[in-house]
């Protein structure tokens, strides 16, 4: 991947960078990996601390990364971000490659298992497709208003001058607010139980969506978006803890890629959702969708979650 990106900056013609940018999506499973890795490795009574730390890593990274990103290409070109990008990639491998130490055993070539197999062998199976699918319905909520945030944002100000930036700061609040929850709720997920956050999450999500389409301001809005970030932060971190405590550690690698799957497919059905609504609708509707999402999602993952599951295991 540090190689791939590095090579974007020379790049001569568009379809050079798009069978790079092809190659980037083809190994760009290191987050998937590392919620892998820790996930196999952090004690059970711990994995939801551990899980949502590196998911404030995850999303400090993806608030910095377009900042720095774009004072760097405002000021040096275009060509000069990827190859620093590419050069932090090489120091992360070299720090992976000489810092984490695994306890691998690679399975027996022939002795490999089906995914039939490995389901038939989980503890409770229906509530790791449970989890599957909500990770699918998480990702479409959150990504189905990023096509029209900033639409949104002109409109509350009327076209002010100013729309840009401050459409940059109402994007940025969800993630602030998940930097400063995620790993609180992570480990008070490990001391009450795992799926009470999650499901708290979703009631949460469920309240804060619905006012979104009626603010007067932009202010109102942003206001709104720090609230989405701390609900963020009961989701995804306590769905990848519970895959980590109903799955056995040999199975983790196989089932945290099939929710990365999922992880995908929302984040595909997510825009084309929200901005069809937003066509067809308006952007109001958008944030209404939303909320339906998350009611869904509550009633599904309340069904399949019992109460004999909500209990982090130690």
């Amino acid at each position: 991947m540090a190689v791939v990106i590095f090579l974007q900056a020379f790049v001569t013609a568009p379809w050079q960078l798009v069978v790079l940018r092809l190659l980037q999506g083809v190994f760009s499973g290191f987050v998937s990996n590392s919620n892998t890795l820790i996930a196999s490795t952090a004690p059970r009574s711990e994995s939801g601390k551990a899980l949502g730390t590196l998911n404030t890593g995850v999303i400090s990274g993806t608030l910095l990364g377009p900042l720095v990103g774009g004072v760097i290409a405002q000021y040096f070109g275009y060509r000069i971000p990827f190859m620093l990008t590419g050069s932090l990639l090489f120091i992360a491998f070299i720090l992976v490659t000489i810092f984490i130490k695994e306890d691998f055993k690679p399975v027996p070539k022939g002795q490999e298992e089906s995914t039939k197999e490995i389901f038939h062998k989980l503890k409770n199976p229906n509530l790791i497709l449970a989890m599957f699918v909500t990770t699918l319905i998480i990702q479409a909520s959150n990504n189905s208003i990023n096509p029209i945030i900033s639409l949104y944002v002109k409109q509350l100000m009327h076209n002010s001058s100013q729309v840009t930036l401050v459409a940059g700061v109402v994007a940025a609040m969800p993630g602030i607010a998940n930097i400063i929850a995620a790993p609180r709720f992570g480990a008070l997920g490990d001391k009450i139980g795992t799926g009470k956050i999650l499901i708290g999450g979703l009631i949460f999500a469920v309240l804060v969506y619905i006012p979104q389409a009626f603010v007067t301001n932009v202010w109102q809005l942003a206001a709104l978006r720090f609230l989405v970030g701390i609900s963020d932060a009961c989701l995804v971190p306590q769905v990848q803890t519970i895959l980590a405590k109903y799955t056995d550690p040999k199975y983790t690698g196989r089932i945290f890629g099939y929710n990365q799957s999922f992880q995908s497919v929302g984040n595909v059905c997510g825009p084309l959702l929200g901005s069809s609504i937003s066509g067809v609708l308006s952007y109001s509707a958008v944030f209404l969708s939303t909320s339906v999402l998350a009611m869904i999602n509550f009633v599904w993952v309340f069904t399949h979650l019992k109460p004999k599951n909500t209990k982090a295991k130690k």
